[in-house]
């Protein structure tokens, strides 16, 4: 008796089986049957891909246990890339049990599809470099979604922000807020910039006999309507540090900190330091355009903002 009751379900299960895919139905009941299974996997993909992306977005938010692993846009871009496969190895098996049922061996279908796989693979060469150039980047780290990067390519280079990692371009958007779309396999270099830009230090000299507090402020007001006027330039708030004396000489100085985009620095060199001459020859005429240096660094010193007051 107890037998009987655990051989029931194979039995259900093997009359099932032998009902419509074996010779017991018709043919049009056996492949609506495929398709149906087909699209049901189908669909089964697709929705355990929007519950990973879902997934992703919590524990981003919630900077759990995976976040380290989950919080990169990129990882997006392998579960598309996984899905896809599923979605088409699906597909692909459909059409060989739908081509069985018309008479079709599905050992033929097999190795004929791996035959026009074969052919197909060797006249787009350029596909599949880019596909394994676009996982190289992925997996290996090379950039991020938001870095900002500078891509070297045979013929030229591109600076950017990344916008997304495919498997056949890379966009990146540019200075002039254009997407450019990088074949992957015309990826060369890749340069990430630190910190999302560029580190701009200006060290504008304090005139002999003058309030070095009214001159940091004075500072500090030209550099934030500076960033108000080029913002696309300067992306973020510059930050302007305490009075300093300088190391073995006589004379106050204030820093200035600014990121820019890369390749932009002119508008410090050019732009802010003539707004600052200006500013100090009212306080001293024969204040030079050496006195406000200009260097760049890796990352920001640690310096005490001043609060910018609008001009009177």
């Amino acid at each position: 008796m107890v037998s009987n009751v655990v051989q029931h379900p194979e039995t259900i299960a093997s009359r099932a089986y032998s009902h419509f895919f074996l010779h017991e139905s018709s043919t049009g009941v056996r492949i609506l049957l495929i398709v149906i299974l087909a699209v049901l996997a189908h669909v089964t993909v697709k929705v355990l891909r929007r519950l990973s992306e879902w997934l992703t977005v919590k524990i981003h938010r919630q900077k759990g246990a995976f976040g380290v692993m989950t919080q990169r846009p990129k990882f997006d871009t392998v579960t598309k890339l996984v899905v896809s496969g599923l979605a088409f190895i699906i597909y692909f098996v459909a059409v060989g049990l739908v081509m069985q049922e018309f008479g079709f061996s599905l050992t033929a279908y097999l190795a004929s599809a791996s035959v026009v796989g074969l052919a197909i693979s060797f006249g787009s060469q350029g596909l599949v470099q880019d596909i394994v150039i676009g996982l190289t980047l992925i997996f290996w780290d090379a950039m991020d979604v938001n870095d900002m990067v500078e891509i070297v390519g045979p013929t030229n280079s591109v600076i950017g922000r990344v916008d997304e990692i495919g498997m056949r371009f890379t966009k990146v958007v540019n200075f002039y807020n254009q997407t450019v779309f990088i074949p992957n396999r015309t990826i060369g270099n890749v340069s990430r910039f630190p910190h999302g830009g560029i580190d701009a230090y200006a060290d504008p000299q304090i005139p002999v006999g003058v309030d070095p507090q009214k001159v940091g402020q004075m500072i500090a007001n030209i550099a934030t309507g500076m960033w108000a006027q080029f913002g696309a330039i300067i992306l973020s708030e510059p930050t302007v540090g305490a009075v300093e004396l300088s190391q073995g000489g006589s004379w106050n100085f204030v820093r200035v900190h600014f990121k820019i985009w890369p390749g932009q620095g002119s508008l410090i060199e050019a732009t802010f330091r003539q707004e600052v001459v200006k500013s100090m020859r009212a306080l001293n005429p024969s204040y030079a355009d050496w006195q406000v240096p200009v260097t760049y660094r890796a990352g920001p010193t640690s310096i005490r903002s001043l609060k910018a007051h609008p001009p009177s």
